[in-house]
């Protein structure tokens, strides 16, 4: 199916055409007709199945036919939950809206307040806000809501894994209830669902994966590891298989430059993201590994979600991440937009708890390969999944 099927207007299409885009997504099928139809919407679907032009396009395609905006009002409202993903969904909203006169803004914690004030003076069509910042906005009457013909709440599972639950009751509070709301998530757990109904009005829900299964299209593997020789391990891996680049996650900013420096001393060059770094630098050092000058990049959760790259060939976990949910975000930077991608994961003893928890989210055993050179002195026991599935 084509996207011209979709009811979408000759200046989106001709956009999406220029950025690439061929055939709707799975999601961009089912989400696009519901919104245009003017309905609430409820959608489950994995991290890089093209969820931002599900909702961007029909809303650009509803407000274009509206006449210009009021000072200091907004017609749309993007929540989400960092700041990468802020700057990503309004940058790709930008890009759709190329052929309309549809003004959009990105605002976060971190940047100028001053400045993303004096932005709002005159009316913006589409704003994409972090929860805190968006507050603070309001707060100082920077903005009002009268107008606001669209919620989208995306990544809403993330908001509530980082505790915006009390943000977000306050922002819903002061928006009017005549408005079309849109829920988007990779995963559709309970808190989720609560959420939808505090947001939505008799929504059409939309679930395309079961709560948290991974991208098919992912390879998925992971490497048993003494913890003082998993540095030793990724720069073989690095160097042995010729990997061309990497996405590696840590848990903590501290094993972040650790790990970067003990790569550098082996002649492998990395940088890292990390809340230790600044904004400009993170945003800095994403660039370069996007554009591959830079290969390897160590990243702490901030990364997980809202640092979108189209074709990354593989992710490391070098330590297994807490909670669960958040390995599928992780992984989910690659294999996206049906692309395949790689899933690598080095695991020690100490990461079993995770390892159990990850694999019972997956409803199966992750594989395991042994490299040579490596013995395990800390032997990482089976998951008792394994037992029930044999």
């Amino acid at each position: 199916m084509p996207f011209s099927k979709l009811g979408l207007i000759d200046p989106l299409l001709k956009a999406i055409s220029e950025l690439g885009y061929k055939t709707p997504t799975e999601i961009q099928k089912k989400a696009i007709p519901v919104i245009l139809s003017g309905k609430d919407l409820i959608a489950g679907a994995q991290t890089g199945t093209g969820k931002t032009a599900a909702f961007g396009l029909p809303i650009l395609q509803t407000l274009s036919s509206l006449g210009e905006v009021r000072g200091r009002s907004i017609r749309a409202l993007v929540l989400a939950p960092t700041r990468e993903l802020v700057i990503q969904v309004e940058a790709n909203i930008q890009a759709y809206a190329k052929y309309l006169k549809i003004s959009s803004l990105a605002v976060y914690g971190g940047s100028d307040l001053e400045a993303q004030k004096q932005a709002l003076a005159n009316g913006i069509d589409i704003l994409v806000a972090t929860p805190g910042r968006l507050l603070d906005l309001a707060y100082q009457r920077a903005l009002f809501f009268d107008d606001l013909e669209f919620l989208v709440l995306d990544e809403a599972d993330r908001m509530l894994d980082m505790g915006f639950i009390d943000d977000l009751h306050k922002i819903i509070e002061r928006l009017p209830e005549h408005r079309q709301s849109l829920l988007f998530s990779a995963t559709l757990t309970d808190d989720v669902r609560f959420l939808a109904k505090v947001v939505n009005h008799d929504a059409i829900e939309i679930s395309l994966s079961s709560n948290a299964k991974s991208a098919p299209k992912i390879k998925q593997w992971l490497i048993t590891v003494d913890k003082d020789t998993k540095s030793a391990l990724l720069s073989h891996l690095i160097q042995e298989q010729h990997w061309n680049q990497a996405l590696i996650f840590v848990e903590k900013k501290h094993s972040a430059a650790k790990l970067v420096e003990q790569l550098g001393k082996r002649g492998i060059l990395a940088d890292s993201i990390h809340g230790g770094r600044s904004q400009a630098m993170r945003e800095s050092v994403w660039q370069s590994f996007k554009e591959g000058k830079l290969k390897y990049l160590v990243a702490t959760g901030i990364a997980a979600r809202g640092l979108d790259m189209e074709k990354l060939e593989r992710v490391v976990n070098y330590d297994l991440p807490f909670p669960a949910e958040d390995y599928i975000h992780r992984i989910g930077r690659t294999g996206r937009a049906g692309e395949t991608g790689e899933a690598i994961s080095l695991v020690s003893k100490d990461d079993f708890k995770n390892l159990c928890a990850i694999e019972s989210l997956l409803g199966h055993i992750i594989q395991r390969q042994e490299i040579e050179g490596f013995p395990v002195k800390k032997t990482v026991p089976i998951s008792i999944l394994n037992y029930r599935t044999n």
